[in-house]
């Protein structure tokens, strides 16, 4: 965990749990809270930081590590925390954004140049074509990513009046077929492709946007069918009320939908909830013909049964079972 010290008496700490994908974005932004936060009560604010996958991250706090706000990759993993009785049972609606924070989409990133022009989905299931993306237990970056294979797959049978199941468990098993390996995080599976594993990657767009715009010359690729993903955030009431830091934290959070926060999360590539930053970026960000979210698929409750439960789409996909 990433600590910043300080011994003022008039001094707060928060401690943030978040996920992996979403470091660069905060390092910006933290500061900039701490900074407008002491102005406005002057009160110095420190951070204590921990990133990791989410469900890894998710299990931690749920298990004892006293974060006072949690930023996490998906809906699922602030439910772990509903479940261990940290956090109110209504987050969603505590707000006018859901919960939400950041949005982004699916993609394929590839090489310098796309050299094996890739154009969606289905060519990664190619043979020679060197997939990766990160292991869905542990990264709920992962599990959007599988969500969006998945999903692209019942829309595509729909088109082609195909029977959906079926024809989107082949075409994950095809993808997964290519996978050279799946690492425990979105970032993870990031930087093994950095280091030059791999043909194409699937990812956040904000991954491939944010190296883009450092000068990585990657491809990036918006398939047709993809998935809009949703990150949430959350004052975790139990610890922020025993650390006696619960004003700061919901004042961070209300300040992470704010109009300077947003702009900051959409040049790391995030797509904004702020609907003001929505409408100032909207040439940057276009909108798939075919995009879905996650209740197109019948909510998480139903990805999670059908999907990831223990005799789901994706144990078959890994027992290789037809």
């Amino acid at each position: 965990m990433k600590q910043i010290s300080a011994s003022d008496k008039d001094t707060v700490t928060i401690v943030i749990g978040a996920y992996s994908v979403v470091k660069d974005a905060l390092g910006r932004i933290l500061p900039q809270f701490a900074a407008d936060w002491e102005a406005k009560t002057g009160k110095k604010v420190v951070f204590q930081e921990s990133y990791e996958a989410s469900g890894t991250q998710a299990r931690a706090i749920a298990g004892g590590m006293e974060a006072d706000v949690a930023l996490l990759a998906m809906e699922g993993d602030i439910d772990k925390l509903e479940r261990a009785k940290l956090i109110n049972s209504d987050w969603k609606q505590q707000d006018a954004y859901q919960g939400m924070v950041t949005r982004s989409v699916a993609v394929i990133g590839t090489r310098k140049g796309n050299p094996l022009g890739i154009r969606d989905w289905t060519d990664l299931t190619r043979e020679g074509v060197n997939v990766l993306y990160p292991n869905p237990k542990t990264s709920g970056g992962a599990q959007w990513d599988i969500n969006a294979i998945y999903g692209a797959g019942l829309k595509m049978a729909a088109e082609q009046g195909k029977d959906g199941p079926p024809f989107a468990k082949q075409l994950l098993m095809r993808v997964h077929h290519n996978v050279l390996s799946m690492d425990k995080s979105g970032r993870a599976s990031m930087a093994a492709f950095e280091y030059g594993v791999g043909d194409a990657i699937v990812t956040y767009e904000n991954e491939i946007l944010s190296r883009k715009r450092e000068g990585v010359p990657y491809g990036m690729v918006l398939p047709k069918h993809t998935i809009l993903i949703e990150n949430p955030v959350v004052v975790v009431r139990k610890y922020a009320r025993k650390h006696q830091v619960e004003e700061t934290a919901e004042a961070l959070v209300a300040y992470l939908r704010e109009p300077k926060a947003q702009r900051m999360f959409a040049e790391a590539g995030f797509r904004p909830v702020n609907e003001q930053v929505a409408k100032e970026t909207i040439k940057a960000y276009p909108v798939p013909d075919g995009l879905f979210r996650i209740d197109d698929m019948g909510g998480w409750d139903e990805v999670r049964e059908k999907l990831y439960s223990n005799r789901g789409v994706w144990y078959q996909v890994l027992a290789g079972i037809e």
